[in-house]
């Protein structure tokens, strides 16, 4: 199976900012990302640099070195972690001589793969042109090796200011066409009344659909891939006698691209519009701590940090096999004492779902009282209630 996929070497640097330990870190999720893609990652290379080099990202000597594994071990593909310039794309590839992907176009890449409707594929069509267009000086040979493009294949470079014009005016014509769908979403969320709305926030890969799943008894397509789920989703939840709405949304992740910010930023709305948020948080992930700050900063980016937030560190059962000890011992932790409401849950195994459910009760219940004053007697408090038998 490993043969059908494209053989990839991915490359990292280790900076003052981020040092060999955080790169390794990095670069697995690279690879992780790579898999999803469909490649097959051989080696990984990282250089220690001061700062990229403008001309070609890495030094000389670290070229001729991968350019050697690459001639000597038949690959196919280099995806670099960071963003490159279009210059230094462009020089690496004559260097190099192969295809070459920075993590930007390779998220870009799987996103095209995983757009079901045609809502997601104009998302992420607006941010792949909007990626490309700066990059057509150098396109027409990388698109020739490839054999293929995003629609943009061409005699040569006296076309390029011809594909500029037909690019731009393709990305005017889909954002004008997103401006319609976004105007009915919104129309869409409004006719869904006071509802009190949630929504699930992550990273990418932490379980959110199979949370869904669970809360709302349906089936929401759940993978272990990343960004298995582009399409928002919104199911109507009824937990003990409240009801609410509930939206799974797609996955944040480490420096995620700013054209797929904007492209999907209806799709964000339903974070923005929402009236309060469940963190779902991969508690077995080495990196989970840093995965919630980029979660908080891409929040605070689209205006929606100050929402009330219920914090579900999921996974639990991957901790250890002394589940209960670990549990016990998570709780006593800063994961604790965050100031949010905080619940340990493993969605997979359906452990310690009613907690959850009693926090979500709770929070929905605050929302619902502070809306709808004059009917607190339909939904006491959950002391009062008899537990859900479920």
């Amino acid at each position: 199976m490993k043969n059908a996929y494209e053989k990839t070497i991915l490359i990292g640097i280790i900076t003052n900012n981020q040092n060999k330990e955080k790169v390794d870190e990095y670069l697995d999720e690279l690879s992780f990302l790579a898999e999803t893609a469909g490649a097959y990652p051989v080696k990984s290379f990282m250089q220690k640099l001061d700062r990229p080099n403008p001309k070609t990202f890495l030094g000389t000597g670290k070229l001729e070195e991968i350019k050697n594994f690459i001639d000597n071990n038949g690959i196919e593909l280099v995806i670099f972690d960071d963003e490159l310039s279009p210059a230094q794309q462009k020089n690496i590839e004559k260097i190099l001589n192969t295809k070459i992907l920075d993590r930007t176009r390779l998220i870009l890449d799987i996103f095209a793969q995983r757009a079901q409707t045609s809502y997601a594929r104009t998302q992420v069509e607006l941010a792949q042109y909007q990626y490309l267009l700066p990059r057509l000086t150098g396109m027409w040979t990388h698109l020739e090796r490839q054999r293929g493009g995003i629609g943009m294949r061409g005699p040569g470079e006296t076309e390029i200011e011809t594909d500029r014009r037909i690019v731009r005016d393709k990305i005017a014509l889909l954002k004008k066409k997103l401006v319609a769908i976004d105007k009915q979403m919104s129309t869409q969320r409004s006719n869904r009344g006071k509802m009190v709305r949630a929504a699930l926030v992550g990273y990418t890969n932490v379980g959110k659909s199979t949370l869904m799943n669970v809360l709302s008894k349906s089936k929401v397509f759940a993978e272990n891939k990343l960004f298995a789920t582009l399409d928002t989703t919104v199911r109507k939840i009824v937990v003990h006698n409240i009801p609410f709405l509930l939206t799974d949304t797609v996955g944040f992740i480490r420096k995620l691209p700013t054209q797929l910010v904007e492209s999907f930023k209806s799709t964000l709305n339903e974070v923005t519009e929402s009236d309060l948020l469940i963190h779902i948080v991969d508690v077995s992930h080495a990196n989970f701590e840093e995965q919630m700050q980029t979660v908080n900063q891409i929040l605070d980016e689209i205006g929606a940090a100050d929402k009330p937030v219920v914090v579900v560190f999921n996974k639990i059962d991957l901790l250890s096999d002394n589940q209960e000890n670990n549990l016990e011992n998570l709780k006593k932790t800063w994961l604790n004492k965050s100031g949010f409401s905080t619940v340990f849950i493993s969605a997979e195994n359906k452990i310690n779902i009613d907690e959850l459910k009693k926090i979500l009760y709770s929070e929905v219940r605050k929302i619902h009282i502070r809306r709808f004053p004059y009917n607190d007697f339909l939904y006491p408090d959950l002391d009062n209630l008899e537990e859900d038998k479920k």
